[in-house]
Parts: structure tokens; C-alpha cells; sequence
């Protein structure tokens, strides 16, 4: 039978186009409202915040994330290449725009370690390109140099005429040139996805890419701190292979280690991983979790600087940090075009990180986000703090946990965190003069845990799906050995390659059936299953279209023992020999056998069956090559007088089979070829035998 397929009345694009355009050209004092309202969360939520209720959980999570930040936010500055001043400015502004424009409750957006590494990376390259020494502790570069005041940015000053910026500027000034300029670039190209709703960008980038970058960009984190923890001075390595070259000149100049630092980083790493291990373990006693990085970095600054540490063992510290604000300053343009592709895989991973951890918290917590505007506000994270020195953010996976556990409610904890970033900015950031950055450096290395933990749930992950396993393991090394966006172009490229090559050579399988029921299982993983004499019944478990429709043939012809194309030249050849002989009289052959004799010998096998049954349950779509695929087995089949007939297809198979002209002029024979189950068309075939 044939189930009757509905009407479908048919759409005017072009008229629902027209009229969805003319709806949001349309500006009335509702919409806009609407519109300010949406681009501004905080107007809806904030006019309904329950104080006694959730004010306690706030200050609370925002107190504790403050004091998390600002050594993270001082630390993360040796990775991104810059001041840790412009860090805290970072923190500073990212919380507050994302208290005004976030959707979620519960991440927390702000500094975050792979974004500092990717920014420092370019950060790098530019400086060397511009003839900088990337020595941490480099002298000036002219004999002449004089320094700025304070307050603007506390580094040597000479004229440069350097991408177009022909103005009075030193290392320092052209490293956060260049680190405002990639995060301007950033943040429009993610307010243009916001626009243009490309936030299914962020599909491509599967579990098993993220976490396989983030182990590999945590491995080159690492990588990048060890000098700091052994007090050496090497050059930072740049390009492709950075991991490998940073190792040989550790080894290299491992004879000039600091014992100084040595001893610190060895004290530091120990107190914060017996902290942190702590922590976890009873974390369920904790109201929130120990502030240990604040307490190593406040007792190493004292230690350092009462035991003189710098002067004395030469051990390398954090410098001055001024206080207060820098004045504003528009990002170069022309800066902007040499940072333009590095941009790109920046904006997609502080996105996807940003949106994922929304995702999640929304999940357990019971409310919605919006994706789109998730990206809105991500992007004028890093567009708005450009303009006052700030380098790109993203939420942070530690951070947000942490807060979650402090009782945070909403999006006022992020305020609060912000305004203890503003104390430190403005009266406590000199304080931080002698601390030493091999303390800074441990406090990176053990932020790391997590990401490098990664490497214990290999079996794991790989008893549960091998191939997943194998797109960790490439994108984990592109991102350590070659370079962080080249291992997340990798590892996309990958996967997806990965999916094509699984649907190119897909399950196959002969079914047999379940005794005593109407149903069909897999011949080869199911025991006491039943063959249907004369009837073969052949399972594709994938799309059929142009990659895979050889392998689909191949499969078919091996599983049921017939190539029919071959089966139909043998025919051919056997009544052309036949034809020849009986011309000449001859009744047998050269080597004397009769012609029964003969017959079994020359004559094709014996086709054990009569009709094939293609279950096409798990045949999603077909293009035009899968299509003239089925048409050719048809025909093929047909003149070994072999009928053809299809179950279980979906309606977009239906209607492609329909448009190829698989079923005849008027759909004639649709009954015949056609069947809802494959107990229907085994069942035809039975009778029509």
C-alpha cells in the first residue's frame, strides 16, 4: 500500500524575504525599545533583582573571583607579552561589559590563559618583525633613551616609524599597539557574525577539537613558563615548532639556572598543588575555595622584597605597575590590516569557549541564554576595553566553576569582581614591584591541571570512540609542535575529514530475519537469525551520494555474490560460443566433452536468488549520482530478471527517487518497487515468486 503524502502549500521566498525586511526596517517606539532592551540585558533583569536574595551570593562569588583575578590577571600578562597594568585593565573591563550585556548568570568573562598565549603569539611576531629583542630583560635600544612618566606607560621611548606609526614609541608601546589592534579586530569580526547569525561556526569545533587544543596550547603554556621557574634567559622562540626550539635552549643554558628561583618555584608549585588537591578533596566542607595564589604571591612580594632578592641572586621581577588609568587611544589602523587573519581563530575560540561554558551553566541552573547575543557581548568585550589598553578575553572554565560553587546569582557578582580589579588598579598595584615572575609562572603551570589531566582519560576516550580519540590526539600535537591556530585549523579539518571518510566507507550488511517476527537484524552480529530463500535483503548504512556510490556497488556485489555487469558479459559470451558452434555442426568440444558436459562448465553459476530487498532506512539523502546509482540496479538486476525493490525511505529519498525518474512515467510501478518495511517487500517478493 501506499500511504497518501500531504499538500504542501508552497512558500514565496522572495514575499517572506520582503516582508521580514520590511518588519525590521520598520522602527516604532515598542521595537526600539525591544531593541535597546535586547542589546542591553541588564535593563530586563536587573529591575527584577531580588536583593535579600541573591545580594549575600553575589558579593560573596564576586569578592573571591576578584581575588583569583588579580594574580591571575598579573601572571597571564608573561604569557600574552605584555605589562601586567594592561591585565588588570582587561579584567577590569571585560566584567563590567559583560555584567551590562551578558545572558548568563554564571561565566565568568575575563583573562583567560589560551587567549593571552594566541595574543602573545602575535604579539611576538610583530616585535620581531619590527627589529624589537624579545628578551624580557633586553637593555634599551638606543644609548640616548629617555623614560616616560608613570602614569603613560613606564617604558623606554624612542622614534620609530614602524607599520605606519611614525610617533614616539618603545617595546612597550608597540606591543599593546598591536595587542589592541588584534582585539579591536576581533571583536568586529564577532559583532559580524552576531549580525549575520554565524553562530554555527562554533559546530565545527567538536569536543574533541577543544579539548585537544586546549591540551596543546596548555603544553605551549607551559613550555613558555619554564624559563621563568629556573631563572634562565633564553630567547623567546617564534613560528612554527616553538615547543621543540624552547626545550633546546632550556637544555642549552640549563647550567645558568638562578638557584634562587629554583628554590622559589619549587616552594610555590609545592604549596599551590597541596592547595588545590585540598581544595578538591574537601571542597563539599568549603563555603568557598582557599585564595591560595593571593597568599603565595602577597608572602613571595614580601619575601622578595625584605630579603632583596633581585638585588642580591638577580632573581627577575615584576617591575613597577602604575597606577590608575592610561588616557584612551584609538587602535592603528594600520596595524589593524597586519593582525587581521590572526584575528580569526581568536574571535572563534574566545567565542566557542565564551558560549559553551553559557551553555553549560544555563543547563544546570535552569534558564535560557541567547547565543547570538552571547556573541554581541563577547565582542564588545574586547572592542570597547581596545580603545583603553585591554587585549582580548573570553570566559574562563576555572573561574566560572569557581564561582558557581560561591553562591554567585547573577550577573552583579561581575561588578563587584571588577571593583576589587579597581583597587588594585588604583592603589595596590606598586606593591607588586619585587614579586618574582617564577612565582607568576607557577601560578600558570598549576592553573594548567585540568587541561593536562586531559592525558589520563586517553583510554578512556579511546575505548569509547577511537576515532574521536585520533582527532584529540592530531589536534593536541599540531597545537603543541607546529602553532595554536594552525592546530585548530588542523584538528577542524580533520574531524570533518573524518565524517567524510565514514560515509564514504560506511557499515554494509546482508540481513536476516529475527524468527518468528516481522523483523530484520545484521547477519554477521546476531545469532539465530533466518535467511529468506530466493530474497537478499542489503542494508547501506550512510547518505548515498557521489563519494560513496563506488564503494556502495563494491559492497552490494561482494555481500550478495553477484556483480550482475559480469554475470550478464558471461551470458553474453556463452550464447556467442553457442551460436558459433551450432553454426558449424558441432555438437561437442575441443576437448571432448559433450554439450551437458559442456553447459555446466561454460554456463554462469546458478543465481541462488530472485529478488533484492535494499533497506533504506539509514539512507538520510540522495543527490544525483545516488540516484542513477539505484536506476543502474535496477536496470542491471532486471535483465538477470532479478526484481529491485526498496524499504523504508524517508520522504526526501522519496521525492529525489521521484525527480530522478526512478519510477516511471506517472509513478506507475511505485507500488511495486516501493514498500514501508522490509517485511512488506519480502513478503511481495514471496508472493511474485
Amino acid at each position: 500500500f501506499l500511504m497518501k503524502r500531504k499538500t504542501h502549500v508552497k512558500i514565496n521566498r522572495k514575499e517572506v524575504m520582503l516582508a521580514k525586511l520590511r518588519k525590521s526596517c520598520s522602527c516604532t517606539p515598542k521595537k526600539l525599545k525591544n531593541f535597546v532592551m535586547d542589546f542591553l540585558p541588564v535593563l530586563r533583569w536587573l529591575p527584577k533583582y531580588h536583593c535579600k536574595e541573591y545580594i549575600w551570593g553575589d558579593v560573596m562569588s564576586g569578592l573571591v573571583i576578584g581575588i583569583i583575578l588579580v594574580p591571575q590577571a598579573i601572571a597571564y600578562s608573561l604569557l600574552a607579552g605584555l605589562k601586567p597594568i594592561y591585565s588588570l585593565y582587561t579584567s577590569f573591563f571585560a566584567n563590567i561589559i559583560y555584567f551590562l550585556m551578558g545572558t548568563s548568570r554564571h561565566v565568568s568573562v575575563g583573562i583567560f590563559s589560551l587567549i593571552s598565549l594566541m595574543v602573545g603569539q602575535v604579539v611576538d611576531r610583530e616585535l620581531l618583525l619590527a627589529g624589537f629583542d624579545l628578551n624580557d630583560d633586553a637593555p634599551p635600544a638606543l644609548a640616548d633613551s629617555s623614560l616616560q612618566n608613570d602614569s603613560q606607560t613606564n617604558t623606554t621611548a624612542f622614534n620609530l616609524t614602524i607599520a605606519g606609526m611614525n610617533a614616539e614609541c618603545g617595546k612597550e608601546c608597540y606591543a599593546i599597539g598591536i595587542a589592541t589592534a588584534l582585539t579591536f579586530v576581533a571583536g568586529v569580526y564577532q559583532v559580524l557574525m552576531g549580525i549575520f547569525r554565524l553562530g554555527f561556526v562554533s559546530m565545527y569545533l567538536s569536543e574533541s577539537v577543544l579539548d585537544g587544543f586546549a591540551t596543546g596550547a596548555s603544553l605551549t603554556i607551559l613550555t613558555a613558563q619554564v624559563k621563568y621557574l629556573i631563572g634562565i634567559k633564553i630567547p623567546r622562540s617564534q613560528g612554527h615548532g616553538m615547543l621543540v626550539i624552547t626545550w633546546i635552549n632550556i637544555f642549552r643554558n640549563i647550567s645558568q639556572a638562578n638557584l634562587c628561583d629554583v628554590i622559589t618555584s619549587a616552594i610555590c608549585i609545592a604549596v599551590l598543588v597541596t592547595a588545590k588537591e585540598l581544595g578538591d578533596r574537601y571542597k563539599h566542607k568549603l563555603k568557598f575555595p582557599l585564595p591560595t595564589e593571593l597568599v603565595v604571591i602577597v608572602v613571595a612580594t614580601l619575601v622578595s622584597h625584605y630579603g632583596k632578592l633581585n638585588e642580591v641572586y638577580a632573581s627577575s621581577v615584576s617591575g613597577a605597575i602604575p597606577t590608575g588609568f592610561i588616557p584612551p587611544k584609538v587602535p592603528h589602523f594600520s596595524l589593524m590590516l597586519r593582525v587581521a587573519v590572526d584575528a580569526l581563530p581568536l574571535a572563534i575560540v574566545s567565542f566557542v569557549f565564551t558560549v559553551s561554558l553559557s551553555e553549560m551553566c544555563a543547563k544546570k541552573y535552569a534558564y535560557t541564554i541567547r547565543a547570538n547575543q552571547e556573541m554581541f557581548a563577547v565582542g564588545f568585550c574586547n572592542i570597547i576595553p581596545s580603545f583603553f589598553h585591554s587585549f582580548a578575553t573570553s570566559a574562563a572554565l576555572a573561574k566560572t566553576l569557581v564561582k558557581t560553587s560561591t553562591g554567585c546569582q547573577t550577573q552583579v557578582s561581575g561588578v563587584i569582581s571588577a571593583m576589587v580589579v579597581l583597587l588594585v588598579l588604583l592603589f595596590l598595584a606598586p606593591l607588586f614591584y619585587s614579586l618574582q615572575k617564577c612565582v607568576l609562572a607557577c601560578i600558570i603551570i598549576v592553573s594548567l591541571r585540568g587541561a593536562l589531566r586531559k592525558f589520563r582519560d586517553v583510554p578512556a576516550r579511546y575505548h569509547v570512540n577511537k576515532v574521536d580519540t585520533l582527532v584529540w590526539v592530531i589536534t593536541m600535537s599540531a597545537s603543541a609542535l607546529i602553532s595554536t591556530e594552525i592546530g585548530l585549523l588542523v584538528g577542524i579539518v580533520f574531524s570533518m575529514l573524518c565524517i567524510i571518510v565514514r560515509t564514504q566507507r560506511p557499515r554494509t550488511a546482508l540481513l536476516g530475519q529475527i524468527q518468528d517476527t516481522s523483523f530484520y537484524e545484521d547477519d554477521l552480529e546476531y545469532e539465530n537469525l533466518s535467511s529468506v530463500p530466493k530474497v537478499k535483503i542489503f542494508r547501506f548504512e550512510a547518505p548515498l551520494y557521489y563519494a560513496n556510490r563506488n564503494y556502495f556497488l563494491k559492497s552490494l556485489y561482494r555481500l550478495t555474490d553477484l556483480d550482475p555487469n559480469l554475470e550478464a558479459a558471461r551470458r553474453k559470451k556463452y550464447e556467442k560460443k553457442e551460436k558459433q558452434r551450432l553454426k558449424k555442426g558441432d555438437h561437442t568440444t575441443a576437448n571432448g566433452l559433450g554439450i551437458g558436459e559442456t553447459t555446466l562448465q561454460l554456463v554462469p553459476k546458478q543465481i541462488d536468488f530472485q529478488a533484492l530487498v535494499v533497506d533504506c532506512s539509514s539512507i538520510s539523502f540522495l543527490d544525483t549520482t545516488g540516484v542513477n546509482t539505484l536506476k543502474e540496479i535496477l536496470k542491471d538486476y532486471k535483465d538477470l530478471n532479478i526484481s529491485v525493490l526498496l524499504a523504508c525511505c524517508n520522504p526526501s529519498v522519496i521525492d529525489s527517487l521521484k525527480r530522478g525518474g526512478y519510477f516511471g512515467k506517472d509513478f506507475a510501478n511505485m507500488q511495486e518497487m516501493l514498500f514501508y518495511s522490509i517485511h512488506n517487500a519480502v513478503q511481495f517478493a514471496k508472493d511474485q515468486k
